[in-house]
């Protein structure tokens, strides 16, 4: 590895190209890059940014698809100590514009489709920075500017900041975390050890480039192994099957959505899938009879839970675990420690309890850019604290049961909107479920869900109502049922609970 400390990225790729350089590394809508091709092209992004005078610590902003480009882009940076600053082209150019005034990046970068909005959302700012195609890294670059004064060139090194990333905003408005070098590093080594790649496998990336998931998942650690990884630009289920099938995948990460999609295509029954060694699941609990459709199928499946603050793997429940351990998170991975607090005192608790979710390890954010304050109420103590309501069982296997925030209280009692959503999802014509406490005279809140149905299968509230009587306790079940063509979501399948509760008062 490169720099003063031994947990730099920057080598990665070029580490690998002098083993297999004829190997594909990169498959990017049919185009496939060889490791020593893609080293090249890194060299090349990396002199450019050099030659224009970018520093450690300078920020790159983005607003690309999923692409080979940017995947170089990344390698450049962490080998110049930059950092990468991914955006949404989920955002509207308003958006953008709010996050820019926080990235504070000394360049921006995006690809042609997304060039329009991001030049609008420049537009907005007061002294905007520079703004160029992804084809213009191959011609000199403008030269940073001097609005702040630029670091002395020197080697990366650990505690570089190599991705800011906007958080889901799921709490209020959305953050900008730091994850260092050594962060990324840590996280891509913790989930190897769990869930293993080898330069045998093929990696089918759908997840897009501006989450945590999209890099420190399995993109990352596949290029580090050697891998060939097939990137895609957008999720497309029909595709995603045609391509497991073409290109022999043998794994991929998903969230439930995804999976319910393929799993709901005419040829899933007859695709050949027998390529998939272990898919992997985050984002949301998945499904029971999801898990079964998929087992039947003969398909393992790796869950886990996970937050952009740490990296974002944090627990792990192994395939072989999958039915007998069904709605638990997991276990730590390595290197990662979790403790369960009291979330009105603070308190550490012991054994089997129920409270917040504390987080540490090596691959645990360094904070949030310019936000000294939010910063201090995530990491205290030395922990990160993640806002996340859970039960630890005796044998330290983790449940997530619920943001802290979204607690509703019915009747004097506590009740876990994800337990309620559970139960619905559970229902085999429910396709997604939200649920949210609204204000009720005689028990203080009362439980409202909000749900859609699966296509063409028919279900009714009173169906769900009884459904949840059987599954779930007398003051849990949702005093009604109302039917949506989609719910508002965050990233990662996390419904946005804050937009139904605004639905509802509007």
């Amino acid at each position: 590895m490169t720099g003063p400390g031994n947990h730099t990225l920057g080598r990665w790729v070029s580490e690998r190209a002098r083993l297999t350089p004829d190997k594909v590394a990169l498959d990017d809508r049919g185009v496939c890059l060889p490791y020593a091709t893609l080293a090249l092209r890194i060299e090349r992004f990396t002199a450019a940014l050099r030659t224009a005078g970018h520093r450690p610590g300078d920020r790159v902003a983005t607003l690309t698809g999923n692409s080979a480009d940017h995947v170089a882009l990344l390698f450049a940076c962490a080998e110049l100590g930059l950092a990468l600053v991914p955006l949404s082209w989920r955002l509207t150019p308003h958006e953008l514009a709010a996050q820019l005034t926080v990235a504070d990046p000394v360049l921006t970068i995006s690809e042609p489709e997304h060039g329009r909005t991001l030049a609008s959302a420049l537009d907005r700012l007061p002294d905007p920075p520079p703004h160029v195609d992804f084809a213009d890294l191959d011609a000199p670059l403008p030269r940073r500017d001097h609005r702040s004064p630029a670091q002395p060139e020197r080697a990366a090194s650990d505690d570089d900041a190599l991705l800011v990333l906007f958080t889901s905003g799921s709490t209020g408005t959305p953050k900008a975390a730091v994850l260092t070098q050594a962060n990324c590093h840590w996280t891509n080594l913790v989930f190897g050890r769990t869930v293993p790649l080898t330069a045998d496998d093929v990696v089918l990336s759908v997840l897009p480039q501006f989450h945590a998931g999209g890099w420190n998942i399995q993109l990352l650690l596949g290029l580090w192994m050697g891998a060939t990884v097939v990137l895609e630009r957008a999720f497309d289920p029909r595709r995603a099957l045609h391509l497991i099938e073409q290109r022999r995948v043998t794994t991929m990460m998903g969230v439930p959505t995804h999976y319910l999609m393929m799993a709901e295509q005419r040829r899933f029954a007859a695709a050949d899938l027998s390529s998939l060694r272990t898919i992997v699941v985050g984002g949301a609990p998945m499904p029971l009879p999801l898990l079964r459709t998929w087992h039947a199928r003969g398909v393992r499946l790796t869950q886990g839970y996970g937050l952009t603050e740490a990296g974002p793997n944090v627990l792990c429940l192994p395939a072989e675990l999958a039915f007998t351990r069904a709605g638990s998170a997991g276990v730590p991975y390595p290197h990662v420690e979790c403790a369960v607090a009291d979330p009105d005192t603070g308190e550490e608790l012991d054994g089997a309890a129920t409270g917040e979710l504390l987080v540490r390890g090596p691959s645990v954010f360094a904070g949030y850019l310019g936000d000294a304050e939010a910063t201090a109420r995530s990491l205290r103590g030395g922990w990160l604290h993640t806002g996340d309501l859970v039960h630890r069982d005796a044998e330290g296997f983790f449940q997530v049961l619920d943001r802290i925030d979204d607690l509703y209280i019915t009747s004097g009692e506590n009740v876990s909107p994800v337990e309620v959503e559970q139960a619905l999802l559970a229902h085999p014509a429910v396709a997604q479920a939200g649920v949210v406490g609204v204000p009720d005279e005689r028990r203080g809140e009362v439980g409202l869900a909000f749900v859609v149905r699966r296509p063409g299968v028919a279900v009714d509230e009173v169906a769900l109502i009884e459904h949840c009587r059987e599954r779930l306790a007398r003051f849990k079940v949702p005093a009604e049922v109302r039917f949506a063509e989609q719910l508002p979501q965050a990233s990662l399948e996390k419904v946005r609970r804050a937009a139904l509760r605004a639905r509802v008062e509007s």
